[in-house]
């Protein structure tokens, strides 16, 4: 399949060296490691981090043709620390993902890829040139499956502009805190989950909701069916990329049409390996997943 991936790409700053992610960038390596053929769409500066990212993303088998580079912004960078595991991140913008650039000759060799999903993420479409890509590209691809991973970050969480990114959704991905906001602002039901995903799914054009849930698993509608999968126990390491890894998986399931009992627990297994591994792109294979 042919995945259009749009958003950041960034490098992770560690007080142990940096490390390249950022969610979009962590879909698009995952998937590619999956068999897909995957089309970036983002921006990296005219400066070292964005050389090094080219030549990470070259490695990792993600196509590098429709990535702008601008001097009007540094490569994207986060500061993370982590708590008891948990990543806390401190977002350095303007970045030059902010600034994607697609003239018509690009729109349209894009779109003769025939993507089977368009992925796109919150913190990017904060940029009006980023939403401007967005829904051009959408527009371009109308076979597409659209793919909203809400993954909303502190100052980067305007529920209006999510409530923009849903319209133009057909699946959609969240954790519990999100669901609960979303509940609250648009006056669905909270619990139970399923009952969420039902009222969230009614809202044309969704019609697949997929809540994670931490240890716990994930909760899957899909075409009007429902799946709770539960979790795979594994040691910690650190849950930087483990959400990204997960929708990867989710993506890649569907696209084989495996039901969603069988799809969530694919993906629950693809996230508890990394979340098992220092870091959001550790190598994996099929039989490390098998072991789980």
């Amino acid at each position: 399949m042919n995945l259009i991936v749009i958003g950041e790409i960034l490098w992770d700053v560690f007080p142990t060296g940096d490390r390249l992610g950022g969610a979009p960038f962590n879909f698009a390596a995952h998937s590619a490691r999956l068999g897909h053929q995957v089309h970036f769409v983002s921006g990296a500066g005219a400066d070292p981090r964005g050389e090094k990212a080219l030549e990470e993303m070259r490695r990792l088998g993600v196509s590098t043709r429709w990535m702008a580079r601008t001097d009007q912004a540094p490569t994207g960078y986060v500061t993370v620390a982590l708590q008891a595991g948990e990543p806390h991140y401190t977002i350095h913008r303007p970045a030059a993902y902010d600034f994607p650039a697609l003239d018509d000759a690009q729109l349209a060799a894009l779109a003769a890829t025939q993507p089977g999903v368009i992925y796109y993420g919150t913190l990017a479409q904060s940029s009006p040139a980023v939403r401007s890509a967005t829904r051009r590209i959408i527009d371009a691809c109308p076979n597409a499956t659209t793919f909203y991973d809400i993954n909303l970050r502190p100052a980067n969480d305007d529920l209006s502009l999510v409530a923009t990114l849903l319209c133009q959704a057909n699946l959609v991905k969240l954790n519990e805190d999100e669901a609960r906001r979303i509940a609250s602002a648009w006056q669905l039901p909270a619990s139970p989950i399923e009952a969420f995903c039902r009222a969230l799914s009614s809202r044309s054009p969704i019609h697949g909701v997929c809540i994670t849930l931490g240890a716990k698993g994930c909760a899957l509608l899909l075409d009007g069916v429902y799946a709770e999968c539960p979790g795979v126990p594994v040691p910690v390491s650190d849950l930087v990329g483990a959400g990204d890894a997960f929708s990867a998986a989710l993506i890649d399931a569907i696209s084989r049409h495996l039901p969603p009992n069988e799809a969530g627990a694919f993906a629950n297994r693809l996230g508890a390996f990394v979340a098992s591994r220092p870091g959001a792109l550790p190598e994996w294979t099929e039989a490390d997943l098998d072991r789980l």
